[in-house]
């Protein structure tokens, strides 16, 4: 789950790393209102949404006066903002972070995030912060620093100082800088954070260090003992489907594809999707309806499948183990009866009672087309797509 730039920095703030001075705006009005209560004569207007790369989408702005924040405010809110993180779609911008112009003297990186090729938290940094940081890892990997954190002992100060010595701190700030990088691990690790970057991280011509960006991803598997993180998502940023998935407690994840899934295990689902690759097709979603796949919740799964309008067939593959075929055949004609499909459905299943649970869908009398491998499944699913497309020229 990830959070707002303006969410990050609250948090960040209480684990001692100094940001600049800031306001939240839902409206122009909002937006004019908390520049005038910032102090200084250069503020800065952030779009917030849940992607990088937002100033070269256009979505920060730097303003000089009243009247530049106001014609910033009208120009973001409401707006689509589309960066190579966001893909074609974009993400709308509802809200609008206002905070104080920086002296800016140098940019730089650091970043904490979950390795799990080596089950540890890995520290990167770089004295070459900014917007091009994915640039610089490309083009230069050496002036990339990265530090392996074993868990069981968290971040040593000597990792810290040497992650700030690295980054080019002097002396002077290098206390700061320390209890800056062991704040962010602590956040990271009292958070349940999976990501945690702040691009820039900046030294002033003041000589402060201040994260002037910030970037923060949760582990969604950990919400339920962390609250006050899990009202922070803002439903705004998220694929409708997902979100309507999320309140029935189905696992639902939208993809570019058309061929609608509806499949029992997240290890088969990403099997199927692959098989109706290969078969020439592509898959419109994963949605894992788990091992509780009743009547009611395979008529949900149905109707969130059916739900995006570029679906063109529908492939419902079901091992049954904990479950039974019967109940989920069961379930297929209940929902297909309550909703009148109008896209071809391709049913395969397998496991417990699977003779019973195929006998029902071949009494049903309804279109269902079914197929007892997966193999089979996702060639004639694929097969079915691509004769609605033909007769829709």
């Amino acid at each position: 789950m990830d959070i707002h730039e303006y969410q990050a920095k609250e948090i960040l703030a209480e684990y001692g790393i100094k940001i600049a001075e800031g306001g939240l705006a839902y409206t122009v009005e909002e937006a004019i209102q908390r520049s005038r209560e910032i102090d200084g004569n250069v503020w800065v207007v952030k779009a917030q949404i849940h992607s990088g790369a937002r100033g070269k989408a256009g979505g920060i702005k730097v303003c000089k006066t009243n009247d530049e924040v106001e014609a910033a405010a009208e120009a973001l809110l409401g707006r689509k903002l589309v960066t190579h993180q966001t893909g074609p779609a974009g993400k709308l911008c509802t809200r609008l972070y206002v905070e104080a112009g920086t002296d800016i003297d140098r940019e730089l990186y650091l970043s904490f995030m979950i390795d799990r090729s080596h089950e540890r938290v890995i520290m990167v940094g770089s004295a070459q912060g900014g917007m091009d940081i994915e640039h610089l890892a490309a083009t230069n990997p050496k002036a990339i620093i990265k530090i392996y954190i074993e868990p069981a002992v968290g971040l040593q100060d000597f990792q810290a100082r040497t992650m700030a010595f690295a980054l080019g701190i002097g002396e002077d700030l290098l206390n700061h800088a320390i209890k800056t990088i062991k704040g962010c691990y602590r956040a990271l690790r009292d958070m349940d954070a999976n990501i945690l970057e702040i691009n820039p991280l900046v030294v002033t011509k003041t000589n402060e260090l201040i994260a002037l960006d910030a970037k923060m991803s949760f582990d969604e598997n950990a919400l339920f003992r962390r609250h006050r993180i899990a009202e922070l998502r803002d439903t705004t940023q998220i694929d409708s489907r997902e979100v309507a998935a999320a309140e029935v407690g189905l696992s639902y994840v939208g993809l570019d594809g058309d061929i609608g899934c509806m499949i029992n295990g997240a290890g088969l689902a990403m099997a199927t999707m692959d098989m109706i690759k290969l078969a020439g097709g592509e898959p419109a979603n994963f949605l894992d309806v788990g091992g509780g796949a009743s009547a009611e919740r395979t008529e949900k799964a149905f109707r969130l499948v059916l739900a995006d309008a570029g679906v063109k067939a529908m492939l419902v593959n079901i091992f049954a183990g904990i479950n039974r075929c019967d109940w989920i055949a069961e379930g297929v004609v209940q929902a297909v009866k309550n909703i009148d499909m109008k896209v071809p459905l391709v049913v395969r299943l397998s496991g417990t009672n699977v003779e019973e649970g195929r006998k029902i869908i071949a009494d049903s009398g309804l279109p269902i087309i079914t197929a007892e491998t997966l193999a089979e499944a996702a060639e004639r699913v694929v097969q079915a797509r691509n004769e609605v497309v033909a007769k829709q020229g």
